[in-house]
C-alpha cells in the first residue's frame, strides 16, 4: 500500500494543481468575501490531526436555516470554487460548511487518500459544533463523492448526496482515460458499494446526463448498488454545478435533505 500512497499524493497533487491553474487563468476562482446580503459568511480553521484546513461556513442571513450539509469538493476544486454554491444554498434555507482538503489551497499537509478521509471527518465534527442539535447531511461532488461515502460510519449524517460520482476510484480513472494495463497502479480506493454496505442512511445520487468525464451510465450502477434515489439532469456536464450553479439543479438537493421525496430530473 505504500506505493499506492505515493503514486496517489503525485497524481491528485500534479492533476489538481493543473486544473487549479487553468481555473486561475480562466478567472472562475471567485473571493471568499464580498457575497450578497442572502448569506453570512466565515472562514475558519478546521483541525485535522497535524493538519489546519480552511473552510468557508455560509448560512441564511436573515431566513431560518432549515437544512446544513458538509460538502466535500472534487478534485481541482477549492473552497473558491464554491462561493457562488453555497450563497444560493443560503438562499433557499441551507447552511453549508466547504472545506479544503489538507494540501489544498491554505490547507496545510499533503494530498494522500486516509488523509482526506480523516479531513471529512474533522470537518462533519467541526460542523457539529457549529450547529449544534441539526441534523447534517454529506454531500459529496466527483473525488468528493468516494470520500463522502467512505466516512459514513464514522459520523453521524443524516442524509447522503453523491453529486458526479463514480463506483470505484479504479473505474474513475479508467473512465478518465488510464489503460486497463496500468489498473496495477491505481489503489483500490472508494468502492461504492464496500462503502456504503452497512449504511442505513437514505442516499441520493445525483449526475448530469451530458457529464464526459463519469457516464451516466456508472451513477446509475452507482444508484443500483446502494440503493439510492435519483436525480438525473439533461444537458448538464460534470463541473457544471459549481461553475454555473442553478437553483433547478440544487433546489431539489436541498428539498431532498430537508427530508422530501426523490427529486425528479429537470432540465438546468
Amino acid at each position: 500500500m505504500r506505493s499506492y500512497k505515493y503514486s496517489f499524493t503525485i497524481a491528485l497533487t500534479g492533476i489538481s494543481r493543473v486544473l487549479l491553474a487553468r481555473d486561475w487563468l480562466l478567472g472562475r476562482l471567485r473571493p471568499v468575501d464580498g457575497r450578497s446580503g442572502v448569506s453570512t459568511v466565515e472562514r475558519c480553521r478546521i483541525e485535522s490531526g497535524r493538519n489546519v484546513l480552511d473552510a468557508v461556513w455560509v448560512r441564511p442571513a436573515a431566513a431560518p436555516v432549515r437544512a446544513v450539509v458538509l460538502i466535500c469538493h472534487g478534485i481541482g476544486e477549492t473552497v473558491e470554487h464554491w462561493g457562488r454554491v453555497q450563497e444560493l444554498l443560503a438562499a433557499n434555507g441551507a447552511a453549508s460548511l466547504v472545506f479544503d482538503y489538507s494540501g489544498y489551497g491554505r490547507s496545510s499537509g499533503r494530498i494522500e487518500a486516509a488523509q482526506c478521509e480523516r479531513d471529512a471527518v474533522a470537518a462533519f465534527e467541526f460542523l457539529e459544533r457549529l450547529a449544534p442539535g441539526a441534523e447534517i447531511a454529506v454531500l459529496g461532488f466527483s473525488l468528493g463523492s468516494g470520500i463522502a461515502a467512505a466516512v459514513m460510519a464514522r459520523v453521524r449524517a443524516s442524509r447522503l448526496v453523491l453529486c458526479a460520482g463514480f463506483t470505484s476510484f479504479r473505474a474513475a480513472a479508467h473512465s478518465l482515460g488510464m489503460p486497463g494495463w496500468l489498473r496495477h497502479l491505481i489503489p483500490p480506493l472508494w468502492h461504492i458499494e464496500e462503502s456504503l454496505r452497512d449504511c442505513r442512511l437514505p442516499v441520493l445520487v445525483v449526475h448530469g446526463e451530458k457529464d464526459r468525464l463519469f457516464p451516466v451510465k456508472m451513477a446509475a450502477e452507482m444508484a443500483e448498488r446502494c440503493g439510492a434515489e435519483t436525480m438525473f439532469v439533461p444537458n448538464l456536464q460534470h463541473a457544471e454545478p459549481y461553475y454555473r450553479p442553478q437553483v433547478a439543479y440544487w433546489g431539489p438537493i436541498v428539498a431532498w435533505i430537508e427530508g422530501g421525496a426523490a427529486a425528479e430530473a429537470r432540465a438546468v
